[in-house]
Parts: C-alpha cells; sequence; structure tokens
C-alpha cells in the first residue's frame, strides 16, 4: 500500500479530531435473513460517516452478498470515534441482537490516538474470545498505524492483528481499507473516510474472504 505524502504529513491529532467527530449512525438492516445475521463491530469506518444511508460497508455488504446468491442480513453495530476498548465494553449490545456471524472492525482510533498497541491486541483478543465463547464466528479485519508515529509502532500494531488471529484461530481479512488509501477520489474531503464509491470497492476486495469465510462456519444462504 502506497500512503500519499498529503496522509503521510497530517499530524495523528487532526486525524483524531476528523475520525472522531459523531456521524448519523446507519441503520441496522430493516431485512432479517433467517439464520444469517452478519454483526459488523467497528468505528466510523463502518458506521457510515459522512454517507447516506444505505452507502455504508454494512448495507453495500448486505446488497454485494444478495448479488451473489446469499441471504444474509448485515447489521451496522459501528460507533462512530470507537476504540478497542469502546467496541469490547459494548460488546453485549452487539450480542443483545443475536448475530449468527460478527466481522471486527477496530483499531484504527487506537492508531490515531498512538494508544499502547499490547493494549489493543488484549481488547482485541478478548472479543474475539467472548465471541468465540458465543460460538459466534469472527472475521476480524486488520489496520494500519498512521505513518506519522514510526516504522516501529507501524510494524507492531500490524503484525498484533495477525497475532490475535493467529491465537484464537479465526481468519483475518489483512487491510480493511484496501483499496481506497492514497485514493483521492475515494476519500471524502477529510481525509480519512471513504467515499460511496470507496466503500464499493472495499466491498468488492472483501467479498470473497467475507464469503469463504461464511461457507467455512456454514452460514445457511
Amino acid at each position: 500500500m502506497v500512503v500519499p505524502a498529503w496522509l503521510r504529513k497530517a499530524s495523528w491529532r487532526f486525524a483524531l479530531v476528523a475520525i472522531g467527530l459523531l456521524a448519523p449512525a446507519s441503520a441496522w438492516s430493516d431485512t432479517p435473513a433467517a439464520g444469517c445475521r452478519i454483526a459488523v463491530l467497528g468505528d466510523s469506518l463502518t458506521a457510515g460517516y459522512g454517507l447516506a444511508n444505505g452507502e455504508g460497508f454494512p448495507a453495500q455488504l448486505e446488497q454485494a452478498l444478495r448479488a451473489d446468491g446469499r441471504d444474509c442480513a448485515v447489521l451496522d453495530a459501528g460507533v462512530s470515534g470507537d476504540t478497542t476498548a469502546g467496541g469490547l465494553a459494548r460488546l453485549d449490545w452487539t450480542l443483545a441482537d443475536q448475530p449468527s456471524h460478527v466481522i471486527v472492525e477496530l483499531g484504527a482510533n487506537d492508531g490515531l490516538r498512538a494508544l499502547p498497541v499490547a493494549q489493543m491486541k488484549a481488547n482485541l483478543s478478548a472479543i474475539v474470545t467472548r465471541l468465540k465463547q458465543a460460538d459466534i464466528p469472527v472475521l476480524l479485519a486488520g489496520m494500519l498505524a498512521p505513518p506519522n508515529l514510526g516504522e516501529e509502532y507501524g510494524k507492531e500494531f500490524q503484525a498484533a492483528f495477525q497475532e490475535v488471529a493467529d491465537a484464537t484461530g479465526v481468519p483475518l481479512y489483512p487491510f480493511f481499507l484496501d483499496g481506497v488509501i492514497g485514493q483521492r477520489d475515494l476519500i471524502q474531503p477529510d481525509g480519512l473516510h471513504p467515499t460511496a464509491a470507496g466503500i464499493g470497492i472495499m466491498v468488492e476486495r472483501m467479498l470473497p474472504a467475507v464469503q469463504a469465510w461464511l461457507a467455512q462456519t456454514a452460514a445457511p444462504s
């Protein structure tokens, strides 16, 4: 992944303000699908920051799955500004909607706040472990740290996702924003959040991994 110069030069404090702004919460899917309910536990990148209803990641993923023949409801469990600690704290809220599967997309705000990687890793591990104890299959989505935090932090940050996946035995999609970082026309003016078209690219790239995950975990179609 090539990180553009304008992003490399941005201070993480500015980025934190931008990504932490409270966005209008995307609605949970109105169309139930018996047996296949995928909750996306995430932050503003899944909560549809700056997007209209139906343009966020959960809605576009649901549309793509249905177009590919899998009748699944994709539930938006994203909260703007959330860290891995926040995701862990509200896990019961997510479970109350009885998802059959959970995609965990958290960590961007940990990186933007330069929080200890060990803390992020422990939170992710706790989330995944709790979900597995509830017999809910998990797909972990990876993230990259802001490059201005340094090479060492970046390597440790990226490795944490693989280490959690290996330790818990869940699949990892390496980088949630794959395909949009560095593409100005796919990023909103804040320089951080994908446009609706950017979300479409992300869904297109991630769809094969989601389909394989669902097939391996015998999600009803």
